[in-house]
C-alpha cells in the first residue's frame, strides 16, 4: 500500500494554456501540482464519481458557495466542490471514483454520505455527500473505481464531493481536481476548462477575501470573488 512520500524538489516548465473549446486544441498536460508538507499529491483517479457529461457547473475550491466546510488548516470558506445537474438531477449516476473502502456511512438531511478511504493512499479519502444508495452499503465494504454507488439525492440539493488527507495529527483538504490524472482531467478540458488552477481558489487570494460565516457556519454572503466555472 502505497503513502504519500516526501520528494526532492524539482524544476519544471509552464506549458503555454491554449483554447478548449475544440478537442483537439487539449493541452497535453496540465502542470498544477500540489503539495501537502513537501509531499506530492499523487494524481492517479482514472474515475469520475459522477457523470460529467450531466454536469452544467462547478464551484471552485475554497468558494463560498454551500457553508462552511473547512479543515485544520483554513477557516470559513467551502473547501469541497458543488456539482450542479442538467435535466433530471435524480437521474444522475454515482460511481467510487477509486478502489477503495467505505470507512463511514450516515443518513444526511438530504440521502446518504458515503467516505472512502483510498486503497492504494491509505490517508486519502473521498467524502461524497447526498447520494441515493443503489445497493445497501456498510462501513468496512470494498468497493471499486468506477463502482455505481447510486443516484444523487434530487433537486433538493446539489451533488458535492470532498477529498481529505489525514497527516500524522490532523486533516487537511485538498480540491478533488488535485488528485486526477491527466487522462480524466481532459474530460474537463475538453468542456472549457484549460487548467485545475481554474477550479480552484488559492489560498492567498480566499485569505486576501475573505467570506464572513456565522455562528451556524453559513456563509453571510459569496463574496467578491467568482465562485463557479460553467462547463461548455
Amino acid at each position: 500500500m502505497q503513502q504519500l512520500r516526501f520528494l526532492i524538489w524539482v524544476a519544471f516548465s509552464i506549458i503555454p494554456l491554449t483554447t478548449c473549446s475544440d478537442p483537439e486544441n487539449i493541452p497535453e498536460n496540465d502542470n498544477h501540482t500540489e503539495t501537502i508538507n513537501g509531499s506530492e499529491i499523487p494524481k492517479f483517479v482514472s474515475t469520475n464519481y459522477i457523470e460529467i457529461d450531466k454536469i452544467s457547473q462547478i464551484s471552485k475550491f475554497r468558494s463560498g458557495i454551500g457553508h462552511d466546510y473547512s479543515d485544520d488548516f483554513e477557516s470559513c470558506r467551502s473547501m469541497k466542490h458543488y456539482f450542479q445537474p442538467n435535466g433530471d438531477w435524480s437521474s444522475v449516476k454515482i460511481y467510487s471514483p477509486v478502489v477503495g473502502t467505505v470507512s463511514r456511512i450516515f443518513e444526511e438531511w438530504a440521502g446518504t454520505q458515503v467516505q472512502i478511504q483510498s486503497s492504494e493512499y491509505a490517508d486519502i479519502y473521498f467524502i461524497i455527500f447526498h447520494v441515493k444508495l443503489s445497493n445497501t452499503l456498510s462501513i468496512g465494504d470494498s468497493v471499486t473505481a468506477g463502482q455505481q454507488l447510486g443516484s444523487h439525492i434530487g433537486s433538493q440539493t446539489m451533488s458535492d464531493i470532498a477529498v481529505g488527507i489525514q497527516t500524522t495529527d490532523e486533516w487537511k483538504l485538498i480540491s478533488y481536481f488535485d488528485v486526477l490524472n491527466q487522462s480524466l482531467f481532459e474530460n474537463y478540458q475538453a468542456r472549457g476548462i484549460n487548467s485545475r488552477d481554474e477550479l480552484i481558489i488559492s489560498k492567498k487570494d480566499r485569505d486576501e477575501n475573505p467570506l464572513s460565516c456565522n455562528e451556524d457556519n453559513q456563509f453571510a454572503n459569496s463574496g467578491v470573488i467568482e465562485n463557479w466555472i460553467i462547463l461548455k
